[in-house]
């Protein structure tokens, strides 16, 4: 596990919501720290490079901000990989994961869905070119997974430093 120092910690319990929506939010968060922009954006890069955070950004209400989808596909375990990249590579990807398989009858022939991702697009209309294409290039049919009824999931946490610290 990386060593995180006391900025780290702070910027960690202060940042897993509200981040600032202004022109410089980094300076914002570092004038609230007490350190400069530089010192922020720096904290947080090392903090991603030693996989301590996966991301940093804002996160958008996707019906207030365009189009999105979540989907599936069931590809041979051999070519997840390849697969997963490709799907990376493809415009308004923010998540990708992979997944035991979910197969039920008449969904799935050979293979259970073991890939998901979530697509977006400015609306509807590009979001169903961007899937079309994406198909197209992958060979596997898409399982397309509209949402039905949004619900938010708060994923801040708070985090016990002491106890992570115990041996």
């Amino acid at each position: 596990m990386a060593e995180l120092d006391a900025l780290d910690r702070r910027l960690i319990d202060a940042y897993q919501r509200g981040l600032p929506l202004c022109e410089r939010p980094f300076a914002a968060m570092g004038e609230c720290l007490g350190v400069s922009e530089t010192q922020v954006i720096e904290r947080l890069r090392w903090l991603q490079q030693a996989e301590v955070l996966s991301r940093v950004g804002p996160v958008f209400d996707p019906a207030r901000a365009g189009a999105s989808l979540l989907a599936a596909v069931a590809v041979p375990e051999a070519e997840r990989d390849a697969v997963a990249e490709a799907i990376n590579r493809s415009p308004g990807i923010n998540h990708n994961y992979a997944r035991e398989g979910l197969a039920r009858e008449g969904l799935a022939r050979q293979h259970d869905y073991n890939l998901w991702f979530v697509m977006t697009a400015s609306d509807e209309i590009q979001l169903e070119a961007r899937l079309e294409a994406l198909e197209e290039e992958l060979g596997y049919a898409l399982l397309r997974l509209p949402m039905v009824e949004a619900f938010h999931i708060d994923l801040g946490f708070p985090i016990s430093w002491a106890e992570l610290e115990a041996p």
